[in-house]
């Protein structure tokens, strides 16, 4: 009972916030959820990223395996994901990119941070980062099908990953008064993000719901293996364990939406898959939090 009231604590939060953008936006009130967003991707989660790096008390070796076991993850989900559209005869444009990558950001962050505390978000946003150079990349392409490598250079939160990354590996360290800026800022990123996914997702229009919960379900089990088999591949501690399986189970991301709508793929059923995905998560993510605690 204990360990339920703990899981409980855990992702009330998470879920609490995206309610209140969802009511936000259902009571009338305005929302400019472009500007938002670039605020907190541009500003607020790069901030968190390259503060979170540079103010580690990790073991750096211990972020590396964790990159490493990250990058075998998404390679393990991505070929079982692209082997499953090729069965069952889906569009690969619009469902691949939404089934492979999760909302590690949005969702895994805070999830880390209240599951496993600081540790726990410095371990998130490695994953976070490994998996945001991907959808920019390989992503963009499964939607697209064209090179985004010109898009990754213009991400602020690749730069703050680069950056991040620098400073702890040569010891670095930020004035006082820069880290403390920094630190505010970032401070925005994981309440913006969780109220912006509400108001997201009271603005989407699903369809094909049916198919939504069936390939919502395939894709939390496809990459909860990934994962756990990645994690248990190099060794990961219990807490990188968890970190990594958490962040690669996350759902369907608002984003997967925006690019299929920005590149012509069937943007309202991959809203189906986010608003489904979602709320599967509501009672996936406490079991699963449950076996990894």
């Amino acid at each position: 009972m204990t360990l339920i009231f703990t899981v409980l604590e855990i992702v009330a939060p998470v879920f609490l916030l995206a309610g209140i953008g969802f009511a936000w936006v259902k009571l009338g009130f305005e929302y400019r959820l472009e500007f938002v967003t670039r605020l907190a991707m541009t500003l607020a989660v790069p901030c968190l990223i390259f503060t979170a790096l540079v103010n580690t008390t990790l073991d750096p070796a211990a972020l590396t395996t964790l990159t490493l076991a990250s990058l075998v993850a998404y390679v393990a989900v991505s070929a079982v994901v692209l082997a499953l559209i090729w069965a069952l005869r889906l569009n690969q444009r619009t469902f691949s990119a939404p089934l492979i990558f999760g909302n590690t950001g949005n969702i895994g962050l805070p999830l880390a941070l209240f599951a496993f505390g600081e540790v726990g978000l410095e371990y998130a946003v490695v994953v976070f980062a490994v998996m945001a150079i991907l959808s920019f990349t390989f992503g963009i392409w499964l939607v697209a099908g064209a090179g985004s490598f010109g898009k990754v250079l213009k991400e602020p939160l690749v730069w703050a990953t680069v950056g991040g990354a620098l400073f702890l590996w040569q010891g670095w360290e930020l004035p006082t008064f820069v880290d403390n800026t920094m630190g505010l800022i970032g401070q925005m990123a994981i309440p913006l993000m969780l109220i912006t996914l509400g108001v997201a997702m009271a603005r989407l229009s699903p369809s094909g719901i049916g198919r939504a919960i069936v390939l919502s379900a395939l894709k939390l089990v496809i990459c909860v293996g990934g994962a756990w088999l990645a994690a248990g591949l190099f060794g990961l501690d219990k807490t990188a364990f968890g970190i990594l399986v958490l962040q690669v189970a996350t759902p369907v991301a608002v984003t997967s939406y925006m690019l299929a709508a920005k590149y012509g793929a069937d943007a309202d059923s991959v809203a189906g898959l986010v608003v489904v995905s979602t709320l599967m998560s509501i009672g996936a993510l406490p079991l699963l939090l449950a076996v990894l605690l």
